[in-house]
């Protein structure tokens, strides 16, 4: 759908709320160049891209893919992907020309397919100098906290280390996450785990029209829209193809949820030419979901509807000024007292020396292991419990003051 009569559509001609706010119900607003602002950047693949509409792993596609996140990575952003793909690619080396409804049907031609998906990945990445990881998550692991922590700590040290994370369901052993809009969802849920500033959804369509184009010869690509807006999701219809389970709805859902812990969302065709490397160069190309809330504020609205306490730690007056005046994380040397048997990734108070609390977060140590290392210095961790999970005690991003 490229070429002169897309040009307009792909927003190089910028219009205002007037010229779509009466047709779709919902009015644009003006956009801003997501990709070059942005610095942390999840960006999802859908299974009709990778897979060549089902024909099979598209090398050529994944290679300019990885070539244009490299591009990304030399300006000095992080990226990360969330692919489809592996239940497409192993219906083609079953030989299965429909999706199964089955869950264990689905469960095996994700593990078959997942072999040459994370094999293309890697062969793609290296070629262009850039190390990978696969990561296989479930919605459980970003909905229980000990697991929430652990995937995020994991993932945040790949990025220190400059390797660019390839992101999946593990469909092989979930089951009733097997449905439409699994890989939308999460990769909305690893924006929000991870605090990016961006989520680039990858598709089959330039974005989201007005009413469906396949039907509508009349429909026109709205450029920039509030994510929350409810009249979007009557523009948006079911899934596109018999290949993928994610249709524009749930990419519009996937908008929204991000747009819950503050980070903007843009789709747009997978099959456009040297697509991220324009973005980042300004230009607007696709639909942008603009989330309207800053990042941290939503953030920490996130996190303050999580908060059941487990257990508290009193802190001494230096801790309190770190947290309260200087904006710093709680170091285990800060402590004087734990109370309660809490784990790790379990909501505990943070007290000052009167009793009073000041702020409440997501704990990275258990409470048997905060009392071996409270009043010590981070360094010490390791020789007191054998291990490090963070220097911190509660970090920053998972805090909220009271």
């Amino acid at each position: 759908m490229s070429g002169a009569g897309q040009a307009g559509l792909d927003g190089d001609t910028p219009r205002g709320p007037a010229d779509f706010g009466a047709a779709s119900g919902a009015p644009e607003l003006a956009p801003r160049p997501l990709v070059r602002e942005a610095r942390r950047i999840v960006v999802k693949v859908g299974s009709s891209l990778v897979t060549n509409d089902g024909a099979g792993l598209d090398e050529a596609a994944v290679g300019e893919w990885a070539r244009q996140l490299a591009l990304l990575r030399s300006q000095g952003k992080e990226v990360l992907m969330v692919s489809s793909g592996a239940v497409a690619e192993g219906m083609l080396r079953l030989g299965w020309t429909v999706r199964p409804s089955e869950v264990p049907a689905l469960q095996a031609a994700a593990a078959v397919g997942q072999m040459g998906l994370a094999q293309i990945y890697e062969s793609a990445f290296r070629r262009v100098g850039l190390p990978t990881a696969q990561i296989l998550l479930t919605h459980d692991d970003l909905s229980d906290r000990k697991r929430y922590l652990n995937a995020r700590s994991a993932l945040q040290t790949l990025l220190r280390l400059g390797v660019v994370p390839i992101i999946n369901e593990n469909d092989t052993v979930v089951t009733d996450e097997i449905k439409v809009g699994d890989n939308d969802t999460l990769a909305a849920l690893v924006t929000n785990l991870l605090e990016a500033d961006l989520l680039v959804i990858l598709t089959d369509q330039q974005g989201l029209y007005t009413a469906d184009p396949r039907r509508d010869a009349g429909a026109r690509l709205l450029v920039a829209v509030a994510a929350g807006d409810p009249a979007l999701a009557a523009m948006a219809g079911g899934a596109g193809t018999a290949i993928g389970t994610g249709g524009m709805a749930t990419k519009v859902a996937a908008a929204r949820r991000a747009s819950a812990s503050g980070a903007d969302t843009l789709i747009a065709s997978g099959r456009e030419p040297d697509l991220l490397p324009r973005l980042a160069a300004g230009e607007m190309i696709g639909t942008q979901f603009l989330a309207g809330t800053a990042r941290l504020a939503a953030r920490k609205q996130w996190l303050a509807g999580q908060l059941q306490l487990a257990g508290s730690l009193t802190l001494d007056a230096g801790a309190v000024r770190a947290l309260v005046h200087g904006g710093r994380s709680l170091l285990p040397i800060g402590v004087v007292a734990v109370s309660g048997d809490f784990g790790r990734g379990d909501v505990v108070a943070c007290l000052d020396p009167q009793g009073r609390e000041i702020a409440r977060g997501l704990a990275n140590y258990s409470a048997s292991q905060t009392r071996r290392i409270m009043r010590r210095p981070s360094a010490e961790i390791r020789d007191l419990l054998g291990f490090v999970e963070e220097p911190e005690l509660v970090h920053r991003s998972n805090m909220v003051l009271r």
